[in-house]
């Protein structure tokens, strides 16, 4: 780690303590961060050991047996997440987006550790990953390391391999796919979180485009082998500003000042577009208690609300009536809330 980012984050950390709390403080970001390794793009990357990979999966994912998170913060730093929560200290929290950890011995753990569970069941486990990070974050196209993972769990005899949730919003996913389509039981989750590419510039500039993650939707729905039992989930969360126009409403829709690129038609082609899905998950803002650890949506992004207004009063009209055009365009496809919707089957 950089001196001067090193000093950085313990200033930060610093501002509103003393004394014995500071010291944990600056040992926890001692602990988090051992070494820089590069600068990739905004975000300094640093390698760390873990000592585990695989943690008891609880919340809105307890129904499965683990979490598997390859990296730990996120290079995206959405305005809203909730994993912001999860950083080492304050001073990393309030950075968030600028720093990834990598846990560079995972591929190596993960094999341990499936052997550990193996040894005390007579079935796989079942993983979600990733819950506080996305598999695939701009650094994985250089360290594969949710590739590894991937190859590590293939490694094992058919009947221990783990039935498997990939959660990312990345269209890095696809690179994969040849892996992906050779687990018997593996759901793909694509976040898109809203049909319009202006309201995600504003919620989550860093991320990928719109466009982008609806052609990978369609890109691992219609180019899947028939042999592959590959699930694929759209899952719109939390639920941003999408405009249309709303059934028995006037031809004029919410429009936010500076806004003026907004689709008129955007609720209707983001339903065509995630028609091909077989599921897609709604969720609102995360709601929270406000502590360190809680899972809480982000003040920037509450803030953000204020521009769309005008949307935020008739949201529920807006979620109707996508999932009726989904209906529409897809009879067939299941439309799930919240934590039903995370789960494999």
């Amino acid at each position: 780690m950089s001196k001067e980012q090193f000093e950085r984050y313990l200033t930060r950390a610093a501002q509103s303590v003393s004394g014995t709390e500071q010291d944990n403080q600056n040992a926890q970001t001692q602990a988090a961060v051992t070494r820089l390794r590069e600068q990739f793009g905004t975000a300094n990357v640093y390698g760390k050991p873990a000592r585990s990979i695989l943690n008891p999966a609880s919340g809105y994912i307890r129904a499965y047996d683990f979490t598997l998170n390859p990296y730990r913060g996120c290079q995206y730093g959405c305005s809203y997440c909730y994993a912001t929560a999860f950083s080492p200290n304050q001073a990393m929290r309030d950075d968030w987006g600028n720093w990834v950890i990598i846990k560079e011995n995972a591929a190596d753990l993960i094999a341990k550790e499936l052997d550990r569970w193996q040894s005390k069941h007579d079935r796989p486990p079942s993983i979600y990953m990733s819950t506080v990070t996305d598999p695939y974050q701009p650094i994985e196209c250089r360290e594969r390391l949710t590739r590894s993972l991937l190859e590590a769990m293939l490694a094992r005899p058919p009947e221990q391999q783990p039935t498997l949730v990939v959660q990312t919003r990345s269209p890095m996913v696809v690179r994969d796919l040849d892996l992906l389509h050779r687990f018997d039981r593996v759901r793909v989750n694509l976040s898109i979180p809203t049909g319009s590419d202006a309201v995600r510039r504003d919620f989550e500039p860093r991320s990928p485009s719109i466009a982008a993650r609806l052609q990978t939707l369609a890109k691992i729905r219609y180019t899947a082998p028939l042999e592959s039992r590959l699930r694929l989930s759209a899952t719109v969360t939390p639920f941003l500003p999408t405009f249309g126009s709303l059934p028995g409403a006037s031809g004029r829709r919410s429009n936010p000042a500076g806004s003026d690129d907004l689709d008129r038609d955007d609720l209707d082609r983001f339903a065509r577009a995630l028609a091909c899905a077989d599921r897609v998950v709604f969720q609102p803002f995360h709601r929270g208690g406000g502590g360190r650890l809680a899972a809480t949506t982000r003040e920037a992004a509450i803030a953000l609300r204020a521009k769309y207004a005008d949307w935020y009063d008739r949201e529920a009209d807006y979620g109707q009536c996508l999932r009726e055009k989904l209906k529409r365009y897809a009879p067939d496809i299941e439309i799930l809330d919240g934590a039903e919707g995370f789960g494999y089957a």
